[in-house]
C-alpha cells in the first residue's frame, strides 16, 4: 500500500472542515438540550417533593404537569441521542474521507451516504427539539390556567 504525500493529503484536511464544524455546532445543541434535560428533571423532583402538600384539585394539575415532564424528558433524550448520532456519524465521515486518500481509492458513495445519515440524525434531533419546545408550552399553560389569563 502506497504511502500519500502530503500534498495530497492537505486538501484531504481541507474538506474534513465542513464535518468539523458540523461536530462544533452539534457539540453545543448538546450542551443546550442537556440543559434542558436537567431543568425537566429537576422540575419534576420539585413537583414530586410538592405533590403531598396539595390539594385533591391541586395534585390532579400537578401530576398532568408531571405527565408531560417525563414525555419532554423522553423527547429530550431522543434528541440528544439523535444529535450524538450525527456527530459520531460526522466524525466517521472524517475518518472515511481520511482512509479513502491514504489508500487512495474513490469512495464517494460511502462518504455520502454518512453525510445523508449524519444531517438526516440531525434534522431528527431538531424536529424532537422542537417538539419539547412544544410540550414545554403546553405544560407552562397548565400551570397558569390556575390563575385564568387568557392563553389563546
Amino acid at each position: 500500500m502506497p504511502l500519500t504525500s502530503l500534498e495530497k493529503i492537505i486538501p484531504m484536511l481541507q474538506v474534513a472542515i465542513g464535518p468539523v464544524i458540523l461536530i462544533s455546532g452539534v457539540g453545543l445543541l448538546l450542551l443546550t438540550m442537556t440543559n434542558r434535560l436537567g431543568r425537566a428533571i429537576d422540575r419534576s423532583r420539585l413537583l414530586k417533593a410538592e405533590l403531598s402538600k396539595r390539594t385533591d384539585e391541586e395534585r390532579a394539575q400537578v401530576l398532568a404537569q408531571v405527565a408531560i415532564l417525563y414525555r419532554r424528558a423522553r423527547m429530550i433524550r431522543l434528541s440528544i441521542t439523535l444529535a450524538a448520532l450525527s456527530a459520531l456519524l460526522a466524525s466517521a465521515l472524517i475518518i472515511t474521507l481520511f482512509v479513502t486518500a491514504l489508500i487512495q481509492w474513490e469512495a464517494g458513495l460511502p462518504a455520502s451516504l454518512i453525510f445523508i445519515a449524519c444531517m438526516s440524525s440531525l434534522f431528527a434531533s431538531l424536529v424532537a427539539f422542537i417538539r419539547d419546545i412544544n410540550l414545554s408550552l403546553h405544560a407552562l399553560k397548565l400551570e397558569l390556567e390556575s390563575i385564568k389569563p387568557d392563553l389563546d
